[in-house]
């Protein structure tokens, strides 16, 4: 699989992708200076299974936050992540990570990130 493999353990984060219907697989990538931040096109394996999905590595610039991480919403899948170490494969950068004026903001944009992920994996 082409792109950019990530393996690391899931963690709770502020569960603001959650309250904004996109709820996130988060992991602590404070040591992997080599991935560019951004939002990307994804995917993650979960029990054997692989999901597409999207996600935005970064330091989350619209909210408070410490560290660098990876978030992962992963598209068709309904369960408990946390304490799993899961593989994620970035496989196409589709934008830069921003901050955003307002909730309401992010969460258009995060719409517009999904279809735009579904539509080419």
């Amino acid at each position: 699989m082409e792109g950019i493999e990530i393996v690391a353990v899931v963690v709770l984060g502020n569960q603001l992708g959650r309250k904004l219907g996109f709820p996130t697989a988060n992991m602590d990538i404070s040591d992997r200076g080599d991935i560019a931040n951004g939002v990307y096109r994804s995917q993650i394996e979960i029990d054997g299974v692989l999901y597409n999905a999207m996600s935005n590595v970064g330091i989350r610039p619209s909210v408070v936050s410490t560290g660098r991480w990876l978030e992962t919403h992963v598209f068709d899948f309904h369960g408990d992540l946390y304490g799993k170490v899961l593989t994620v494969h970035l496989l196409e950068k589709i934008r830069d990570e921003r901050k955003f004026s307002s909730v309401t903001e992010l969460r258009q944009q995060l719409e517009h990130d999904m279809e735009y992920c579904r539509e080419n994996c």
